[in-house]
């Protein structure tokens, strides 16, 4: 057996994971925006969450408050104030999770890897055939 025919299997393996590697790569980055890492709710002291506890009650006060001036301008103006539609008509925000570039990625990867292989096969048995 030539030289040639032994190195060949390891030149495809090698050929086939940098391809992967392309394809793969920038899929890991939607898992890593954010390298910084957040503090965890266990690091807070109990002062820390007393004083927390209290801003959060003032702040649902202030909210109430808030949304009751609002309803009260409203039956003023005779209901003509509508929400125009959108986050205002209580739609919530669309997630981006990057769920899509992952699967795109792995698509890719299995479509090359695929193509990779019919080739290979293709070849093999052309030379077989002779």
């Amino acid at each position: 057996m030539s030289r040639r025919l032994t190195l060949r299997p390891l030149r495809i393996a090698v050929l086939t994971s940098v391809a992967a590697g392309a394809l793969l790569v920038p899929a890991t980055a939607a898992f890593a925006t954010d390298p910084t890492p957040t503090p965890g709710a266990t690091d807070s002291t109990s002062a820390d969450k007393e004083a927390l506890a209290k801003k959060k009650a003032e702040d649902a006060r202030t909210l109430k408050e808030a949304e009751a001036r609002k309803a009260a301008e409203a039956r003023k103006a005779g209901g003509k104030d509508y929400p125009r539609g959108g986050v205002a008509a209580g739609e919530a925000p669309a997630q981006d999770d990057n769920t899509g570039t992952l699967i795109g990625s792995a698509t890719g990867a299995l479509l090359l890897a695929g193509a990779g292989t019919y080739v290979l096969r293709r070849r093999t048995t052309a030379r077989r055939e002779g």
